[in-house]
């Protein structure tokens, strides 16, 4: 877990170190012979080992492990420095002792880069020939420019004086693992920055003291080590600052294995033995024996790098062509890849023999939910496993593509009998339940199905009329309920264009206020007078007069428009109940019912909106009554279940529509914050009649009672339905009995004048503990 530190304070310390850093720079450029010059140096070294230890912890930079490793290289970069100019003329062997630290230190600096370098999968063949050649060049650099004439002063070890010369070949390597860090970002962060910076100084610093070494010393002066202070500056910031934590995460830019940063690099690089048998022309045979061997290994290296500049291109040619046709959660062909395999399909088809094309288009039924419930993890999991099941079951012959989120397409050819057999194929992937997170669900696949003959001549535009059709077969499918499969016709043409002029009109519709509401009136079953009414949607086009709801209220839900419809009807419904409170035509307990989508309920903003409208209008929170389908409940997500709890808070009553004819289930009402029920008109037409919609109703009223309740009936139509309903338990209806559905005017004329309806007798006077019995069952 991460070191826990405020987060102004935690924000602030790369810039305090930083500031620390130059002052130590300053103090140590004016007094590096003094005591105050060395406690400087020591105390920014230290602050920077605790910064390496602190900083990516508070972060929460990975991998941890890592930084404390370069923290102890700080700290033996920091010994090496403090006893070098005690331990320099010392005899043999405590000299070395400087050493070792600063060579341990530059052992777990590479160890720190190139655990960096395999969290951020940077380790490519290109970036270690290309080091290798750098190391090679800088080898013979360093070697007979610094370490041999170092070698060749009397009265001291040639082991010492090759180990000074090769420090700079060390931070050549180093640098060139720092610099693969900084390829493999589009953007560098402040951390990587500060590396760089770091490196530049260890450079300098070396390079300082194998020059003194060349001349005969191993120490001269403390102002060889001022390089050292901006490194170790550097090192701390690059710890302390936010942007550690993106050490380790790769942002590859697109760059070629011959870029003209890699050349930059390489070109000097391999210049290198030309340009020391130039300056060695009088130096001896093994020196250019030397140059020989050193030039030969990178040649060597030149052509196994261009070799893997090839094979890498070749890889990255076949990985580009292999992702442009491939979806990349499952690996099946995408829909571009299937559309080019049914067009070859079609191609070699006899167009006169048995054999058909034929597509089928399966979408999960359910993929929703299981998002909404798990995460989107647990879909991709579905995904892949319905992949999977798909892949193992369909012949090899027969492809199989992910088109969609949660869409397949797979091609066949043959005729009409395997076709069918090809669906039951299909079906047989979601007999077994589908592992998702740790636990096991069963779901579905509506399929739509098209079919065609062969044609060798129009092969492409036969493809995309199979794929077509299959997803308008595959919509009809869906509508028809779960699970089920559906050939394409040419009717379904006629009817998807239809849809779609369908929803241009509503669009326009709604702009130029076609859509009005009407109230059809929700009655007390004793008494046979309204206790409030519901608000419906009506649609009068200017050509085609009359439109049913049950026409374009699902193409509102499919194209999104129902939010706006619903909005609309909404506002319409409490401005007119305001009004109607304020004439005096309704009492102040009638309440108004207004039909609210799955869509609507997953808006976080809803309970806010209608408090807001409420208010607007003055309508109390307990006049308005919401609606909604039975689906809400099961298929709702946290944040409809969320708007439910905040609705329900807010005062407003909680309907659920049609109930009994979904996924009725006591758990969902003890879930979710209902006030009542409406039973659907399906029970209510058998009633008196049939035996069995009594009881299904009788239940419901005992539930509901239970559960505190209150019952409404919908779709009553006899005196003989209501008296029914009536002796069940059931205090309020709602039907063509009191009357349709009318405008706001009508509505009021009728139910403000009229004390009981003259056509409808109220029911009959009931005993006092019926009476009571209602009368606490109700609202």
């Amino acid at each position: 877990m991460p070191f826990a530190l405020p987060p102004a304070v935690a924000r602030r310390q790369w810039q305090i170190m930083a500031a620390f850093g130059i002052l130590t720079t300053a103090v140590y450029t004016a007094y590096s012979s003094t005591n105050l010059g060395s406690a400087s140096l020591v105390l920014l070294g230290v602050l920077t080992v605790a910064a390496c230890y602190v900083g990516p912890r508070s972060w929460g930079a990975q991998p941890p492990r890592a930084w404390r490793l370069m923290a102890l290289a700080a700290l033996l970069f920091l010994i090496g420095l403090v006893i070098r100019p005690s331990v320099t003329d010392m005899p043999m062997p405590m000299p070395l002792l400087a050493d070792l630290a600063s060579f341990s230190g530059y052992l777990l600096l590479g160890i720190f880069l190139f655990m960096l370098l395999r969290a951020r999968e940077s380790l490519e063949r290109h970036a270690v020939l290309d080091g290798l050649i750098v190391f090679v060049a800088a080898g013979l650099t360093s070697t007979l420019l610094l370490a041999a004439p170092a070698a060749a002063f009397p009265d001291r070890p040639a082991l010492l004086s090759i180990i000074q010369a090769t420090y700079p070949l060390l931070d050549v390597v180093l640098a060139l693992l720092v610099i693969n860090l900084a390829f493999t970002t589009n953007v560098w962060p402040v951390s990587m920055i500060a590396l760089l910076v770091m490196m530049v100084g260890l450079f300098i610093g070396d390079t300082a003291y194998a020059i003194v070494g060349v001349k005969g010393h191993i120490y001269a002066s403390p102002l060889l080590n001022l390089p050292y202070v901006p490194a170790y500056t550097a090192l701390g910031v690059a710890a302390l600052h936010p942007s550690v934590v993106e050490m380790s995460h790769a942002d590859r830019p697109p760059v070629q294995a011959w870029s003209w940063q890699r050349l930059a690099v390489l070109l000097p690089a391999l210049l290198v033995p030309f340009a020391l048998l130039l300056t060695t022309r009088a130096g001896t045979a093994s020196q250019r024996l030397l140059i020989a061997i050193g030039g030969a290994l990178m040649d060597v290296l030149l052509i196994a790098r261009a070799a893997s500049a090839v094979h890498g291109q070749v890889a990255a040619q076949l990985h580009f062509e292999h992702q442009a046709a491939h979806d990349p959660l499952t690996s099946l062909p995408n829909r571009q890849s299937i559309g080019l395999a049914i067009e070859r399909l079609v191609a070699a088809v006899d167009p006169e023999g048995p054999e058909r094309v034929w597509v089928y288009l399966l979408d999960l039924d359910g993929f929703k939910w299981v998002n909404d419930s798990w995460g989107h993890d647990a879909g991709d999991e579905l995904v892949m496993e319905v992949a999977r099941r798909l892949r193992a079951t369909a012949p090899e012959s027969v492809p199989v593509a992910r088109v969609g989120g949660d869409e397949f397409l797979l091609a066949y050819v043959g005729d009409k009998a395997g076709a069918l057999r090809m669906v039951d194929d299909i079906r047989s992937c979601f007999v077994r339940a589908l592992p998702v997170r740790e636990t096991e669900v069963v779901i579905t696949a509506s399929i739509g199905i098209a079919h065609a003959s062969g044609d060798l001549e129009r092969a492409t535009l036969t493809a995309e009329a199979l794929m077509r059709d299959a997803d308008t077969a595959m919509y009809r499918a869906k509508r028809e309920g779960p699970g089920r499969s559906t050939m394409f016709d040419t009717s379904m043409h006629d009817q998807a264009r239809q849809r779609i002029e369908l929803e241009v009109a509503l669009r326009q519709a709604l702009g130029q206020n076609q859509l009005h509401v009407v109230y059809q009136p929700l009655v007390r079953l004793e008494t046979g007078m309204p206790v409030g009414a519901e608000a419906l949607v009506r649609w009068e086009h200017p050509e085609r007069g009359s439109i049913p709801p049950g026409l374009f209220i699902p193409i509102a839900e499919d194209s999104g428009l129902i939010s706006q419809i619903g909005g609309f009807v909404r506002a319409e419904a409490l401005r007119q109940l305001g009004e109607w409170r304020a004439q005096g035509i309704v009492s102040d307990s009638f309440y108004m019912s207004v039909n609210v989508s799955p869509r609507q309920l997953n808006e976080p903003e809803l309970p806010l909106v209608i408090s807001g409208e409420l208010a607007r209008y003055n309508v109390p929170p307990q006049c308005v009554a919401l609606e909604m389908t039975e689906s809400v409940m099961v298929d709702g997500s946290s944040v409809t279940a969320q708007v439910l709890f905040e609705l329900r808070q807010l005062g407003a009553k909680l309907l659920v529509d049609d109930f009994g004819t979904g996924f009725s289930s006591l758990g969902y009402l003890r879930r979710f914050p209902v006030t009542g029920v409406k039973i659907d008109r399906s029970f209510v037409t058998g009633l008196g009649k049939n035996e069995q919609d009594d009881e299904i109703v009788r239940a419901v009223v005992a539930m509901s009672h239970a559960l505190g309740l209150f019952v409404i009936a919908e779709g009553v139509e006899t005196p003989l339905q209501r008296d029914a309903l009536f002796h069940l338990g059931v205090v309020n209806g709602q039907g063509w009995l009191w009357g349709k559905a009318v405008p706001p005017g009508e509505f009021a004329e009728h139910w403000h004048l009229a004390a009981t309806l003259p056509d409808v007798p109220p029911i009959a006077a009931v005993t006092e503990n019926r009476q009571h019995h209602h009368s606490s069952a109700g609202e």
